[in-house]
């Protein structure tokens, strides 16, 4: 095995050119202050370029006091479009202020050291609140600012529900399901979801909701879809669009039209609900603007915006396709 390619140095760059180790160093980390005549700045650069040198980012830490990173810890859910979409957002918005995301699931059976205790972050965002044991790590770990809330978890969780529930209400269902994910990670957010989902039915006088999980790859979702049918339900709210294709699939299977006599609205409009024949209609949230609040807390957090960000609410429409 050929032996590992020894980091080059400053001091490498100093030796190629003959210049002292300070005046390559005042160079490569751009000191202020400093009056090194232009034709030396360009070779030491050019030198630095040729030899491959690359910064040693912890001792850049160290020495300016700050890495630029900021670590998202997520909880341990699947990442589907949404949550995509609003780390894209989000890592845009650091990057326009100089910092850099790094994103990490928190899994409550990890054995690993988290990795707080590894990188050196600035910054710490929790989707969820930090227990007592990780807020002593992170304290131990020197994170300077740490901060959770910003993207109002619970709030985005049931957001969308009531217009789903409202969406076939308005065009004449009175009757209705639930169709839940089968996922032991989501099993707080779908009870969260359903919850909701009782009390929207119940302020707007519908019967009680028949709740049911949906899972592909056997007949109970055909099943399923047939004691619905036999029960007199018109409208299904699914708890994601991926549910809400499963349904649909096996509404045709099962011959039962869609949207007539069955009529199904999925939840976060990812790509699937537009490419799915039918097309489903579903619930977006405003993933940018989410990012955006989350971005502006993180950097308000660290000294780069003076004052608080106004807290953001997430933002749901309808999107109505072929499905309703």
């Amino acid at each position: 095995m050929p032996a590992a390619k020894q980091r080059v140095t400053a001091s490498d760059v100093a030796r190629s050119l003959g210049l002292s180790r300070a005046t390559v160093g005042f160079v490569l980390n751009n000191t202020p202050g400093q009056t090194i005549p232009e034709k030396t700045r360009r070779r030491v650069l050019e030198e630095a370029e040729r030899l491959g040198y690359r910064p040693n980012r912890a001792a850049q830490t160290l020495r300016r006091g700050s890495s630029h990173l900021v670590l998202l810890v997520l909880p341990d859910w699947p990442i589907e479009d949404s949550v995509a979409d609003y780390l894209d957002e989000l890592a845009v918005a650091l990057d326009d202020a100089g910092y850099s995301l790094i994103t990490y699931t928190r899994r409550s059976a990890d054995r690993s050291r988290p990795l707080w205790e590894t990188v050196t972050p600035d910054i710490v965002i929790g989707v969820a609140d930090f227990d007592a044991a990780e807020q002593d790590s992170l304290r131990a770990s020197g994170v300077r600012q740490i901060v959770t809330g910003t993207v109002a978890a619970s709030e985005a969780a049931v957001a969308g529900v009531a217009l789903q529930i409202e969406h076939l209400h308005a065009l004449g269902h009175r009757r209705l399901a639930y169709a839940a994910a089968r996922d032991d990670r989501l099993a707080d957010l779908v009870q969260a979801r359903i919850a909701e989902a009782r009390a929207v039915a119940a302020r707007l006088g519908l019967e009680p909701l028949a709740v049911a999980e949906v899972r592909p790859g056997d007949s109970s979702a055909v099943e399923q879809v047939q004691r619905w049918r036999d029960d007199g339900i018109t409208g299904v709210v699914a708890y994601n669009d991926t549910v809400a294709a499963i349904v649909v699939g096996a509404a045709l299977r099962a011959g039962i039209g869609v949207p007539a006599p069955l009529a199904v609205i999925g939840h976060d409009d990812t790509r699937l609900a537009e490419a799915f024949v039918p097309s489903l209609s579903s619930v977006r949230m405003d993933a940018a603007a989410m990012a955006r609040y989350t971005a502006a807390v993180a950097l308000h957090a660290a000294g780069r915006i003076p004052a608080a960000p106004e807290p953001v609410l997430p933002t749901m429409t309808v999107r109505r396709r072929e499905s309703s």
